[in-house]
């Protein structure tokens, strides 16, 4: 039966506890932020600093049983993607907590706080709760790390967040991967349902160069007898997935092909411009569904939603289609053309790649009415930016080039100044900076987008936050 998503205080005792100094096991919150910094982040290495050792499933899998194999506590849903995949968990979940159940959501990356990730429901886990589950990790890290070698930081953190949703009991975990699929320290999992968002080139250095190459490390996470589910997109992809379900023995649906599926946009007085979608399987018909978040790929987005909930109700939840809509009202649109300043209006979005970039130039026409668009922009220097550029040339008026202020892979803004052409540009040192030119340039009804990264939408929010002291 579902549950509530209040959380639970009781912390399960480790069931194969392995002892060290505790002069290496966290006792604050900033112990714990230090000991993951401490480690190997593939987040903010570039391509050519990452060893070929870096990803390997035998220390991940011999540190779940050090532990007692959390993640065999809970139903779990794992997602992976190039584009959309946050926000599919993000669906999926509220969708979840919309039928009464218990939900646990790990995501990254972050844009302000590490706790972010790691959530039940909407709450984020909170500092002690954090220390408790990262310590616990911590002591069992010796004998794994003497045989397998140091864990990185996400496999750490993924690790503390299987823990913690173990702890507090929850009913459904949803898992979103991190890197690829097939070597991420997240598919160590035996889920309910995975899925695979849209795919695009992206860590080529890393995943592959061709759309086929990253398409199999993304369907890596396939299980035998699980269901899996995609949508419609390239033939070159759909045949690896095709394929690859085919030899690992589970069943594959695509949102748009072998489940019918239908989108159209539409707006009202109630809710503004907006998204509706139906999808139909062979046991559910999801009809005139409000898409909660902004934006065509939204839609997509929601299908592959709703395909997983249907998977899992064949799978035993109980999920009515009442819960499912009120929980989908309720998705959290962090992150993801998301207000953070009322005046001037201040909108932050994490696209990172050439595809989002677009999708979220599209969105934001649909959704604002406004004179001048003013962009602040920063991204990693391993990015298309050229194409990125090309894109937010099509709308904005003007643009004010940044770093994120902790991010080694952040291109210089006077490289990324130099390859715009036919727009008026600034640079910015920082992202407090550049916000500031934006706000003296912006009059009453210009909009102030801030992009490119996690990590420059991140700091932004940030900035904020600290003024309005809700950190």
């Amino acid at each position: 039966m579902p549950r509530s998503n209040e959380p639970r205080s009781h912390h399960a005792p480790a069931k194969t506890p392995i002892e060290v100094s505790s002069t290496s096991v966290p006792q604050t919150f900033a112990e714990a932020e230090s000991f993951l910094n401490d480690r190997v982040d593939v987040e903010r290495m570039r391509p050519s600093q990452i060893g070929k050792d870096t990803f390997r499933l035998d220390r991940m899998q011999a540190l779940m049983d050090a532990l007692g194999r959390p993640d065999r506590e809970m139903k779990l849903v794992h997602i992976a993607g190039s584009k959309g995949k946050g926000s599919t968990c993000e669906m999926t979940a509220a969708a979840l907590a919309g039928c009464g159940y218990a939900v646990g959501v790990y995501t990254s990356p972050h844009l302000v706080t590490l706790r972010e990730r790691i959530r039940l429901g909407d709450r984020m886990i909170d500092e002690s709760e954090f220390v408790d589950a990262l310590a616990r990790v911590s002591r069992s890290l010796g004998p794994i790390e003497r045989k397998h070698g140091p864990a990185t930081f996400f496999e750490i953190l993924t690790a503390a967040a299987l823990v913690h949703f173990a702890a507090q009991a929850v009913d459904v975990a949803v898992i979103e991967v991190g890197l690829g699929g097939r070597l991420d320290s997240t598919n160590v999992i035996s889920p309910e349902v995975t899925a695979v968002t849209a795919i695009q080139l992206e860590h080529t250095q890393i995943l592959g160069d061709t759309l086929a190459k990253i398409a199999r490390e993304k369907a890596g996470i396939f299980k035998r007898g699980i269901p899996a589910v995609t949508i419609s997109q390239k033939p070159e992809i759909l045949d690896v997935f095709r394929k690859v379900a085919a030899d690992t023995g589970c069943t594959l649906h695509i949102v748009g092909e072998t489940l019918e599926f239908t989108s159209r946009f539409e707006s009202s007085a109630d809710r503004g411009p907006h998204y509706k979608v139906c999808l139909y399987t062979p046991t559910a018909a999801f009809e005139h569904v409000h898409v909660p978040l902004v934006g065509e790929h939204q839609a997509q987005n929601c299908g592959v939603a709703l395909a997983c909930l249907d998977a899992l109700r064949q799978r035993g939840l109980d999920l009515p289609d009442r819960g499912i809509m009120t929980g989908l009202a309720r998705t959290p649109d962090t992150g993801r053309l998301e207000l953070i300043h009322p005046k001037p209006r201040i909108i932050a979005d994490g696209a990172h790649t050439t595809d989002s970039i677009g999708a979220l130039m599209k969105s934001v026409g649909q959704r604002y009415k406004y004179d001048n668009l003013i962009v602040v922009f920063g991204c990693a220097a391993d990015k298309d930016v050229s194409g990125m550029l090309a894109k937010l040339a099509s709308g904005a008026d003007k643009l004010i080039f940044t770093k994120a202020s902790d991010n080694a892979r952040a291109a210089d803004p006077r490289d990324l100044q130099r390859k715009l052409t036919d727009k008026p540009s600034q640079t910015s040192p920082t992202v407090k900076d550049a916000i500031n030119l934006a706000a003296k340039a912006a009059q009453r009804d210009d909009l102030i987008l801030v992009t490119g990264s996690f990590y420059v939408a991140g700091e932004a929010k940030k900035l904020f936050a600290e003024r309005t002291g809700s950190t």
